[in-house]
């Protein structure tokens, strides 16, 4: 399928808290598809919730196998259905941006270890444990869900968000 379109800040919808999904079904799996193949074409994307396409639903995907951050230390593609953060230890600031905030990166600061309970495709539990750039990524799309984004942790407005550089 074609990609999503991404909603862009101010979007209100980006600042809603989802709805927990109630039954997986074949809705849900296609909207998994879409969050998947909109977040094959982001460029550097590496994750994406719901709410980003416009669906109000506790649903996002995050696959860091690729990014030069993450692909030493990661779960492979991961489909997250009312994902629950269970634990969460340390704490580091790392760069970030994204999709739907594209002109801006700002430093958060984040759980460096995390354990998050959620439903995958099949509505299967699972439980796993995260860390370092996958743990990010992952705190960073269940904030989406959350009707939170980046923008919101930024560590300091005065030196921690800046505009990204566009070379043409």
């Amino acid at each position: 399928m074609p990609p999503r379109t991404i909603l862009l800040y101010p979007h209100s919808v980006l600042k809603q808290a989802s709805t927990p999904v109630a039954v997986v079904d074949e809705e849900i799996r296609t909207l998994i598809r879409d969050l998947i193949d909109t977040m094959h074409a982001g460029p550097g994307s590496v994750g994406v919730a719901a709410p980003q396409i416009g669906v109000n639903l506790r649903v996002c995907v995050v696959d860091v196998s690729k990014s030069k951050l993450g692909k030493d230390n990661h779960h492979g593609l991961l489909i997250m259905i009312n994902p629950e953060i269970l634990r969460q230890e340390g704490a580091s600031v790392m760069r970030e941006g994204c999709m739907s905030v594209p002109d801006y990166t700002g430093d958060v600061e984040r759980a460096v270890e995390i354990t998050v309970r959620f439903l995958d495709e099949n509505g299967k539990a699972r439980t796993i444990d995260s860390s370092a750039f996958e743990a990010v990524a992952i705190q960073h799309e269940i904030d989406h869900l959350d009707g939170l984004l980046f923008l919101d942790r930024v560590t300091s407005l005065k030196t921690g968000l800046f505009r990204r550089k566009v070379y043409k």
